[in-house]
């Protein structure tokens, strides 16, 4: 996965500034370095119960909602994510609780110790990142550890840990380079962490990408659950403050309610709670109460958040890639809200898809760019998606970007949407409460 977002806070802790240092190695698929280190730390992976949630959209949605659940059954639990939105210790978390600073150097301490022993095993900042938290997890003595896959699934450094229960939330079209350029070439890859005689749960809405899951969990062992064949979602309302529904599941039937704004999050949430239904057949703390509350409970930042600066609304939206950009494009229209968009993507992204889905459903866009060598820079964007919203402009910084449309006059919600690291930024930004 991507390196930290520019304003990444490391202090002066030394195992936490050289892990900085790695991100210039970029992403490495495969699983001999991680697998190396792991080996030399006495296999923390395997000594916690663990889920893999792969998926190109909703996964890490799914993945806070599990933990959350299991959590509010009395499961010690950890929960690890990526990437983050300001701070690298959002990646682990304990229970509610994100991992102190001062625990994750000494895990990363730990790994980089373990690495460096002849012969040395070199380090990428994901795979570093991904060994910590695996001992942290043992060290803790957890009953249950999410496990969310950063990229595809199959050669992911998570893939490494033998997961009880294995999760696909959905298919789509990103990071086609590495993992492919069709749907069930994405697919395989993504199957690519389940298990022989575990069970693998998928939501899958494409032909080709089904059938995929299913040759996969086939020729693997591994027990499919098509989710959404076995599940219904009814009553289905959602609006800034979350999303209400009703689920029936093949053990019960639902009311429930998520802080998660857009009816993609009724999904993720279904998945969830049929994982949750599944790891309590061996573990009987889990039941509905838990998974009520859980999903109630859930934290998950930067995902459809609002805040209210100045008398406006500014939503706050990581919609990175196409399925992304559609999920934040029913939602604008299920709320009738028709505002301001401030947005920023990575070069390498769907630029143009994602700016057809969004720019038709605002007033006016405001093209910026997040501090990454990778950001498309504001005059590209305004010149690749000319035309598309009634009225544009561009700002130099987020932070420009910002201040400018809250100094307007105008009322409407402020959109900030694409690159996670344009987020990660935004809400640094007010959560330091700078334009109050």
């Amino acid at each position: 996965m991507p390196a930290a977002p520019v304003g990444n806070r490391v202090d002066s802790r030394p195992h936490l500034s050289r892990l900085e240092s790695l991100a210039a190695r970029g992403i490495r698929l495969g699983l001999s370095a991680i697998d190396a280190v792991c080996e030399r730390l006495g296999r923390p992976e395997a000594r916690v119960p663990s889920v893999l949630v792969a998926g190109t959209n909703g996964k890490g949605s799914t993945a806070a909602t599990l933990a959350a659940i299991a959590e509010e059954a009395g499961l010690r639990t950890g929960l690890y994510t990526s990437p983050h939105l300001i701070a690298v210790t959002e990646r682990i978390r304990l229970g509610a609780d994100d991992l102190a600073p001062d625990a994750l150097d000494a895990a990363l301490g730990r790994v980089f110790e373990a690495a460096d022993r002849a012969p040395a095993v070199p380090l990428t900042y994901f795979e570093a990142l991904t060994a910590a938290a695996f001992a942290v997890f043992a060290e803790a003595a957890l009953d249950l550890a999410v496990l969310e896959v950063g990229l595809g699934g199959r050669h992911d450094a998570t893939n490494v840990a033998p997961a009880r229960m294995s999760l696909v939330t959905s298919i789509g079209y990103d990071h086609m380079a590495d993992l492919g350029p069709t749907l069930d070439a994405i697919a395989r890859e993504k199957a690519g962490v389940f298990r022989r005689d575990r069970p693998a749960l998928a939501w899958t809405d494409d032909a080709d990408a089904r059938r995929a899951i299913r040759e996969a969990a086939a020729s693997t062992g591994a027990l499919l659950h098509e989710v959404d064949r076995e599940v219904s979602i009814a009553g289905l309302r959602t609006d800034l403050s979350g999303s209400r529904f009703a689920l029936q599941t093949p053990v019960r039937r639902y009311s429930l309610s998520t802080p998660l704004p857009g009816r993609h999050q009724a999904r993720n949430a279904a998945l969830a709670v049929r994982a949750a239904e599944l790891w309590a057949e061996a573990e009987p703390r889990i039941g509905a109460d838990a998974i009520r509350a859980g999903v109630e409970m859930v934290r998950w930042p930067g995902r459809l958040e609002s805040f209210r600066v100045g008398g406006r609304t500014v939503l706050l939206d990581g919609c990175h890639n196409a399925e992304g950009a559609a999920a934040l494009a029913r939602f604008l229209d299920d709320a009738g809200i028709r505002g301001d968009l401030v947005f920023g993507a990575m070069a390498d992204k769907q630029i143009e898809e994602i700016g057809r889905l969004l720019l038709p459903r605002v007033a006016r866009v405001r093209f910026t760019a997040p501090a990454v060598e990778r950001a498309c820079p504001p005059d590209e964007l305004a010149a690749r998606l000319c035309g598309l919203a009634p009225e544009s402009s561009t700002a130099p910084s987020v932070e420009s970007a910002l201040a400018a449309e809250l100094a307007s006059a105008r009322t409407e919600p402020i959109i900030v949407a694409g690159s996670l690291y344009l987020v990660g930024e935004a809400r640094d930004l007010l959560l330091s409460r700078r334009f109050e």
